[in-house]
């Protein structure tokens, strides 16, 4: 088997002459920021699930998750406490494989993303099927760790960090946008960084 990595869908956020958001600072580091404790994992019980506006529920466990068609993805990171981590290279499974999984049904518009330890965020639905985003398991050539949000962690590069959920169970499709755990806590309701959309 060839050690060379398939070439990685690139975010277009990498392609800008200016790398770095408004008020941002550029890290060489990955700092470690999360609410609450990182769950313990168990691969023979862990489980993943898709259900809300979807004819059908779809789930998996973490052997068929696993099984899904892999991709790379390079992308910049921007956490909404000022720092910016660039070149990125995730490992793991596109957000659209996922959803090719369910019958979504035309009314729906949102997501609801729902991880262990009770933690939430939203997304629209076209913002979390964007070509760049994905539910990795790897970064920079290794596995995640709990810290970093492993075992899975959901990835949408062109937002603030606290949309890439971490430690992510389900995925609840919906007919409007509802604010989640930060958000409910005044964060805006999108967090697109080049707009600096740290607070609502």
């Amino acid at each position: 088997m060839s050690d060379v990595l398939p070439t990685p869908i690139t975010s277009s956020d990498t392609l800008r002459s200016d790398r770095l958001p408004p008020h941002q600072v550029l890290t060489r580091k990955w700092p470690v920021l999360h609410e609450g404790a990182p769950p313990r994992f168990d691969p023979a019980t862990w489980e993943f699930r898709v259900d809300g506006l979807v004819d059908e529920p779809w789930q998996a466990t973490w052997e068929q998750f696993r099984a899904l068609p892999t991709v790379h993805v390079k992308a910049d990171m921007h956490c909404v406490t000022r720092w910016s981590r660039l070149d990125m290279v995730w490992q793991g499974v596109a957000t659209r494989e996922v959803i090719q999984h369910v019958r979504v049904r035309p009314e729906a518009a949102a997501v609801m993303v729902h991880c262990d330890g009770g933690y939430t965020t939203n997304l629209p639905l076209e913002a979390f099927l964007d070509e760049d985003c994905l539910f990795a398991w790897g970064a920079d050539g290794e596995p995640l760790s709990a810290d970093h949000g492993g075992p899975l962690r959901l990835v949408i590069p062109k937002l603030y960090a606290w949309k890439s959920a971490k430690w992510v169970r389900r995925i609840e499709l919906r007919q409007h946008d509802a604010p989640g755990f930060w958000e409910r806590g005044g964060y805006h309701m999108l967090g697109d960084p080049w707009r600096e959309q740290r607070y609502g």
